[in-house]
Order: C-alpha cells, then structure tokens, then sequence
C-alpha cells in the first residue's frame, strides 16, 4: 500500500522536525522544507498529497507558498493547511480566502 505523501514547509527547525517525526511514526511519508521557496521546489519534485504550512517565514511567507502552488495545475489542487501560531482572525480569513482548505494553530 502506497503511503500518503505530505510536506511540512516550516522554518522551526523543532516544530518542523517533531511534527514530521509524529507522522512517520503514524506511517505517513513526509518530506521538509525549512522556507518557503524550498517548499514550493519539494512540492512541484514530490507533488504531495497534502502541505501542511507555516505563515510567517523568510524568504517567501506562506500567503506566497500557496499563491505560486495556486496558480500550477499540478499543484494547485493539492490541500493546504497553514500551521501558525497566529490566531488573528484576519490572519485566518486570509488564509482561506486565498484558497487554504484549513487552519490550525501550533501550540507547541
């Protein structure tokens, strides 16, 4: 059986790390990208089955992550959930108006 594909593109080396430590054990496949760019690259290399994504880091910031996988036809299906530890409610309005499928919010 084929394992489900996912990406973490997150900056914290611990959040991104214990995260994709928690979904191996689960027996997911998961590949990391610590900025955005490198996220976007390992997306359109892997095309995963779902992106779990922070918001706010250098280079490229989330918002910009899934406005470039939006406008692929090879990625811009693919679910993308924003992990952040921003609760604003602006900040989740964005998000889904942007074409997130979700929201969740660490509390590591």
């Amino acid at each position: 059986m084929e394992k489900i594909r996912l990406l973490i593109i997150e900056d914290n080396d611990d959040i991104r790390e214990s995260t994709a430590e928690i979904l191996e054990l689960a027996s997911y496949e998961v590949f990391q990208a610590s900025n955005g760019k490198q996220g976007v690259d390992l997306a359109i290399k892997h095309i995963p089955d779902v992106i779990l994504c922070d918001i706010m880091m250098p280079e490229l910031d989330g918002y910009g992550v899934l406005h470039l996988l939006s406008k692929r036809e090879d990625t811009a299906l693919i679910p993308f959930i924003f992990i952040t530890a921003k609760t604003d409610r602006v900040e989740v309005r964005k998000g889904i108006e942007m074409g997130a499928d979700d929201y969740l919010t660490t509390t590591f």
